[in-house]
């Protein structure tokens, strides 16, 4: 579990450097494949059977298949496939995200202290954190709905971790909603392409009254 989490963490500073929508989107599948990974040795390890295998499987469909697959869609009608952004920024999203490991052990250990799951806390931490970085300093809107997804990809894991395999009933529930609000940022991002032809949305300012 530990070097599967190193590759996580390593994902996410990935994410930070990124410019490339593709690419973005890519490492995006590579993360919700280490969270699949994750939750299934999270609910072996919890005696959880046959159960640990539906999170899985659901990971796999959703975040690994389906939401790419919506993203990269909508990337191909793009003219300009790099994020509009300056490197400080990105300097910046780096920096945090360091800050953000060192934030997030400080926080279990003091919150949570002897529990036995403390790094796949921490790593679930940085997860959420970062996917909040990546909305506030990214202004495409593809980019916006990765660092969605990677905010609940960490809840998801902190969830998993705390409970040791969420009800049956929570999970779709949890995997329902993540897609509804896809497909909508999705139907979103197309027409703010048609409407302004780009997905940045700074363009929105410009529908101030």
């Amino acid at each position: 579990m530990e070097q599967l989490l190193i590759v996580l963490l390593l994902v996410v500073f990935l994410q930070t450097r990124i410019m490339n929508l593709k690419n973005a989107v890519m490492c995006l599948m590579v993360q919700s494949t280490i969270i699949a990974g994750a939750c299934l040795m999270v609910g072996m390890e919890g005696n959880a059977g046959w159960h640990s295998f539906v999170p899985t499987i659901l990971t796999i469909v959703f975040k690994v298949c389906v939401i790419p697959y919506a993203l990269f869609s909508v990337i191909k009608k793009l003219t300009n496939e790099q994020e509009i952004d300056s490197g400080i920024n990105v300097n910046y999203s780096t920096a945090a995200a360091a800050f953000f490991v060192v934030l997030s052990y400080l926080l279990i250990d003091k919150m949570l202290p002897g529990m036995g799951s403390r790094d796949i806390l921490a790593s679930s931490m940085v997860l959420i954190m970062t996917g909040l970085t990546l909305i506030v300093m990214r202004s495409r809107a593809i980019m916006q709905i990765i660092g969605l997804i990677t905010v609940e990809n960490g809840i998801y894991l902190f969830g998993m971790a705390i409970t040791e395999g969420l009800p049956m009933i929570i999970e779709l529930g949890i995997f329902l909603d993540v897609l509804i609000a896809v497909v909508i940022l999705v139907i979103l991002t197309k027409r703010l392409n048609l409407s302004f032809m780009t997905t940045d949305t700074n363009v929105l300012r410009k529908l101030k009254g």
